[in-house]
């Protein structure tokens, strides 16, 4: 029995049954043409005699995957563990790692997945020879060690499975250890306390990591989680009422800089913001508007009490005046006449009635206008949604669809989703309403898809559109929304499990609220900041990188003099300082007349005299990881955390360490540790949607 780890590197080769959707198991046959084995070469680590680790040619080997991965993997794990039932001409069980290597050396991957792999092995070796059970937990876990005298990494493996096994934690431990397959990278291996293993790394392994910033930089930052999987990222979807305020700013940070580490690490994201251009928000938007017109052909007008009152809507209402003239015009007085009163109290009763008084004024207000009513809105909706995109656009926040609710009442989506959930038995008529039996698909009760009056609700166009995304064969759906709307999740999630029975694709991240201190708004109008005016007063880097330092299910105190100030207490301008700080070393160079020569300073890493150095390449190895993680738990913030500790260790380096000296080998080799630990900040501040300046 071999055991193959994959990655989208590999199912890009053509490998039949890499992919454990592929519909039918494939047999490679020696010589076949479908695997181009010359591109990428093989780790195969071998249980024979001297269990010894070679190279070898897939193409002598068959396979017959049945594609069928065990249960403690979870899709979407980079190494989608799939086992084969292979053989070499020797007929020896085989361990298969497909991950390509770099054409130079085989230590690409992360010496942590190397180690887990090898203890895999020796898992699998334990397994055969009936040490431990077959059905023992396979939670096999590395970890880089704090303490530099344990070693590099280590393992608590023969802890977790003593129990299962039997026998003693350091027993096991001994016979794990004797059992790994032979590997050049480790110098040593040691049993500590109650049955940990350490693993001691040799020079080329532990600045490994500095070798694939500076030479492997894009494919080094890129750990393939995704493995190819289509992900639709619905973020920001403001309604195109107002102008974007800082609550939506954060959520708007939050989904591009998921966006980015999703596509970076082999997810393939379709971004998407779903425009609310239908329903009653856009009819309030129409009358407020219209009378804010009235307002500029000179009448004087009270705006209702659940319209849109700001100064946005005034301009908007200038504006349509500007462009149309009195082709609208009726005096208010014949657009109030009849209507229920509008009352300012705060009871209940007032609440009613001032709802009553507002669907009265729509209805009025399109009754007089006629087709001008659409036209009204639509002047309304666009000029919100041209302000929406300037400042996303300046946010640098991208879509790559702008879907209109509109779009799916005038293609009946919504009509055919609602008919779906009916042949599916999910939907009932009580007191004059269709509603959807959400209690029954985990929903606290059952909500209505179609009013008395015959309109169809929010929910009801909201379920139309998550079918719609399914239909389009997304794979997973993540929405970002506010943290007001969590009551909303269940529901949405029972109405996708009604129609498709999909349910668990869908997820939801909930942004928790913003609150600024500790400075004052230049343009503050009350307690309605926009996200433009707080842009405009801490810059976009300081924006974007602050809404990210916590995760979106914490509330977020955001400090305004902190975010102004250039100093080591703002986080991204300590990181962007230390990314400038290595671009003036590398123009310096230039200027004194000196040389740098990469190769040279890489082999020259293990003889700096600097103990630091090694830790600095430690932080670097570790950034993989932090990115895989970040990825898997949907969390950017973790990078925020990852870049700080590295730009710490750099500047303590660098402050203890002078780079631009004579000594050719020691200038080679800081200068190369400097430039990769540049690579990495520049990285993770792009995945961040925060600029790497070159100077400061």
């Amino acid at each position: 029995m071999a055991h193959l780890w994959c990655n989208s590197r590999a199912r890009e080769t053509g490998l039949p049954g890499a992919d454990p959707t592929h519909p039918k198991p494939a047999r490679i046959r020696p010589g076949s043409r479908k695997f181009p084995s010359h591109d990428l070469s093989f780790t195969i680590l071998v249980h024979n005699q001297g269990q010894k680790s070679f190279s070898y040619d897939l193409q002598t080997i068959s396979l017959t995957p049945p594609i069928r991965p065990p249960p403690f993997v979870k899709p979407t794990d980079t190494r989608r563990r799939l086992a084969f039932s292979a053989a070499n001409r020797h007929n020896t069980p085989l361990f298969l790692n497909t991950t390509p290597l770099h054409p130079a050396t085989d230590i690409t991957n992360s010496m942590k997945e190397t180690l887990q792999a090898l203890l895999e092995a020796s898992f699998d070796s334990l397994v055969s020879q009936q040490i431990i059970p077959a059905d023992a937990p396979r939670r096999i876990q590395v970890d880089r060690t704090k303490d530099k005298s344990h070693g590099d990494f280590a393992t608590n493996l023969a802890l977790m499975l003593a129990k299962p096994a039997g026998r003693k934690p350091r027993e096991l431990a001994q016979l794990i250890v004797d059992n790994l397959p032979e590997n050049q990278s480790i110098t040593r291996l040691e049993i500590a306390g109650p049955g940990f293993i350490n693993f001691f790394m040799d020079d080329a392994a532990r600045f490994a990591a500095v070798r694939e910033a500076l030479t492997n930089t894009a494919a080094f930052c890129s750990p393939d989680v995704g493995a190819g999987e289509k992900v639709l990222l619905e973020y920001v979807s403001a309604n195109p009422t107002g102008p974007m305020h800082v609550g939506h700013g954060r959520g708007a940070a939050y989904g591009s800089a998921l966006a980015n580490l999703l596509a970076a690490t082999g997810y393939r994201v379709h971004r998407e913001y779903y425009i609310n251009d239908a329903g009653r928000q856009a009819d309030v938007l129409a009358v407020s508007v219209y009378l804010r017109y009235l307002e500029a052909c000179g009448e004087t007008v009270a705006i209702p009490s659940r319209g849109y009152p700001g100064d946005y809507v005034r301009e908007c209402g200038a504006n349509l005046f500007h462009s149309v003239g009195r082709q609208y015009y009726h005096p208010f007085s014949a657009v109030t006449a009849g209507l229920p009163e509008d009352p300012d109290s705060d009871d209940d009763g007032a609440k009613m009635a001032r709802e009553r008084y507002l669907d009265a004024l729509i209805d009025k207000v399109r009754n007089l206008l006629g087709d001008g009513y659409r036209a009204v809105q639509d002047f309304g909706l666009k000029t919100q949604l041209d302000a929406i995109h300037g400042t996303l656009e300046a946010f640098n926040v991208e879509f790559d669809q702008w879907f209109s609710e509109r779009s799916l009442e005038q293609s009946g989506a919504i009509e055919k989703a609602i008919d779906r959930l009916r042949e599916r038995r999910h939907v009932y008529q009580q007191d004059g309403a269709v509603w959807l039996r959400t209690s029954d698909l985990g929903d606290e009760k059952d909500r209505v898809l179609i009013r008395d009056n015959g309109l169809h609700t929010y929910f009801a166009a909201d379920v139309a559109y998550h079918l719609d995304k399914l239909n389009r064969g997304y794979e997973n759906l993540i929405d970002v929304w506010g943290a007001d709307h969590h009551g909303y999740i269940a529901r949405v999630r029972a109405a996708i499990e009604a129609l498709t029975g999909k349910g668990d694709l869908f997820h939801v991240a909930l942004i928790q609220f913003v609150t600024l201190s500790s400075g004052r708004m230049g343009k503050r109008s009350g307690n309605f900041v926009t996200l433009a005016q707080l842009i405009e007063e801490v810059g976009n880097d300081a924006t974007r990188f602050f809404y990210l330092t916590r995760s979106p299910e914490q509330h977020l105190e955001f400090d305004i003099d902190l975010a102004r100030s250039q100093s080591a207490d703002n986080p991204v301008y300590y990181l962007q300082y230390a990314h400038a700080r290595v671009c003036s070393m590398q123009r310096e160079l230039d200027q004194r007349g000196l040389s740098y020569d990469q190769e040279a300073g890489l082999q020259a890493l293990s003889s700096l005299p600097e103990p630091n150095a090694e830790d600095l390449a430690k932080r670097l190895g570790a950034w993989p990881e932090a990115v895989a993680s970040a990825a898997r738990n949907r969390a950017p913030h973790q990078l925020t955390y990852a870049l700080r500790d590295l730009a710490q260790e750099f500047h303590t380096w660098y402050n203890g360490n002078k780079v631009l000296v004579e000594d050719d080998n020691l200038r080679n080799g800081r200068l190369a540790l400097a430039i990769a630990v540049k690579n990495i900040i520049a990285n993770g501040l792009g995945l961040l949607g925060v600029s790497a300046p070159e100077q400061m």
